[in-house]
């Protein structure tokens, strides 16, 4: 399945420096801007991946976080 994000991105020195919009966590660098590219997407795919299995004991709790 295929999704689009947004890539936002700006130099720092000599550097392509990104990060994806909505996607909390995911920055990464680069020194062109297709290397930033390939940085943010294995960066969004480590984010993104399955975590390791809860042990068969594990219960739940739903936090509240007031803004």
């Amino acid at each position: 399945m295929s999704q689009s994000l947004i890539l936002e991105y700006w130099k720092d020195d000599n550097w392509f420096v990104g990060r994806l919009k909505g996607i909390p966590g995911v920055f990464s660098q680069g020194q062109t801007l297709d290397e930033l590219e390939e940085n943010i997407r294995d960066a969004y795919k480590l984010m993104t991946e399955d975590e390791e299995p809860a042990p068969i004991d594990a219960q739940t709790k739903e936090l509240i976080f007031e803004g």
